[in-house]
């Protein structure tokens, strides 16, 4: 039998559905509530609000659960690459050799950039943030690469996967480099993605850079973690922005502009910078963790809690080891690594941050890995854009498959003045 919600109003009852996951999470399906009663629902933030129903991925705050297509995030991020990740994600299903090997040749057959692009990226100033330059060329490359009327819908949707999962690594080097006033270093056709990035990153002609497969790894397995969330802010902006029926650079272009918040992505430079200004202040870890208690300050330690999950973060966990795998491997002494060592330490063993579940979050561990491999601090949110394409492209593509599909159009409570006539100019009194 179908379990119902009952709903009374004014003494009148309503019955609404009840939707089951897979998961055994569930959901009061309200989408005829204001046809039936007139009325919406108030949700600031939609914490508590399903905007979809998708197959992508799972996850369970409470547990500090992750999985993507059903995957543990932890098997993948031990055993998998991040071409594999993205191709599960899109696709559905984990690939096989020829399938792997197919995706990996387009990857690399779409990795260069049109050469008049390198004019946009050298006309932008100097003081420009990466992430907004990084939004701006890949809402570009739509007038760069247009429909092809010859190719069916899924060749060229394919193509365009591709072609933007490729290019946005080689477009974030590229303004890396220009940014620097270097040459651009182009893909190799022998390097893996991640090796590839690193590479065209850090290549110069007078040190040419040596790939450390530890390093490799730590790359693949940070995009790994980032590669999708269900439905954050940036993920909800791909699908809100792709239900007008956009094309997908522009859809993604808006997920990078969501993703450049403090909030958002922007948290592991956040994390950064708020290591530096505890440096800066004479490094007491302890002043700073007692304004976090303090209800009255407006200050708040970057990089611990999370929104959803009320546990550990799972991918935390994980990047902690990568972190000080790369920190022992490269044998690195900062005074931020220190201060963050010791803030981690703090928190872990302070009731308030335990009670509050505030344990530190994969930004907190991220910012200190980018950091560890010399990735410069306004390119940490391009490397988050990065890992996350995979999941806006499967975000993007099951909404536009969904048989279910309306454009999203949020409603509102109008608390603004009633209506009133309008005053002429010259009837108007200065106040």
């Amino acid at each position: 039998m179908e379990e119902k919600a009952l709903l009374t109003i004014n003494g009148k009852n309503y019955e609404l559905p009840i939707i089951t996951g897979s998961e055994g999470e569930q959901a009061i399906d309200i989408s005829t509530l204001r046809k039936l009663t007139g009325l919406i629902t108030f949700d600031p933030g939609y914490a508590n609000t399903g905007s979809c129903i998708s197959t992508i991925t799972f996850m369970d705050g409470e547990k500090g659960v992750l999985r993507y297509r059903g995957i543990p995030i932890e098997q993948l991020a031990d055993k998998s690459t991040f071409v594999e990740t993205s191709y599960l994600l899109i696709n559905g299903k984990l690939p096989s050799q020829k399938e792997l090997n197919g995706f990996s040749v387009m990857l690399n057959d779409t990795s260069l950039v049109h050469e008049d692009m390198r004019h946009f990226f050298s006309n932008f100033p100097r003081s420009s943030h990466p992430m907004g330059i990084l939004s701006s060329m890949v809402n570009a490359l739509r007038a760069f690469y247009p429909e092809i009327p010859e190719r069916s819908e899924q060749e060229e949707l394919n193509l365009t996967v591709t072609r933007l999962l490729s290019k946005i690594r080689t477009m974030a080097a590229m303004s890396y480099r220009i940014s620097r006033g270097h040459s651009v270093v182009y893909p190799r056709h022998d390097y893996s993605y991640a090796a590839n990035f690193l590479n065209m990153m850090f290549e110069t002609p007078v040190r040419p850079y040596e790939i450390d497969p530890d390093l490799v790894k730590a790359m693949n397995v940070f995009w790994i973690l980032h590669a999708d969330h269900e439905q954050n802010c940036s993920t909800a902006a791909v699908r809100l922005v792709g239900s007008a029926r956009v094309n997908l650079y522009a859809a993604i272009s808006a997920g990078i502009c969501a993703l450049w918040g403090p909030l958002h992505g922007g948290a592991n430079q956040a994390v950064i910078e708020m290591l530096d200004e505890i440096r800066q202040n004479g490094s007491n870890v302890g002043t700073y963790v007692a304004r976090a208690r303090d209800k009255n300050d407006p200050f708040r330690l970057m990089g611990f809690g999370h929104r959803v999950y009320k546990t550990h973060d799972p991918r935390a966990i994980i990047m902690k080891k990568w972190c000080y795998k790369v920190i022992e491997k490269l044998n690195i002494s900062d005074p931020l690594l220190d201060i963050a060592m010791e803030l981690e330490e703090v928190a872990l063993k302070d009731p308030y941050f335990i009670d509050h579940n505030l344990y530190p979050n994969i930004d907190f561990y991220s910012g200190i890995l980018l950091r560890s491999i010399s990735i410069p601090i306004n390119m940490f949110t391009v490397l988050f854009a990065i890992g996350r394409l995979p999941g806006w492209i499967a975000q993007w593509k099951e909404s536009m498959e969904d048989p279910e599909w309306k454009i999203q159009r949020p409603r509102q409570v109008y608390i603004g003045l009633n209506e009133r006539d309008y005053i002429p100019m010259s009837e108007r009194k200065d106040k």
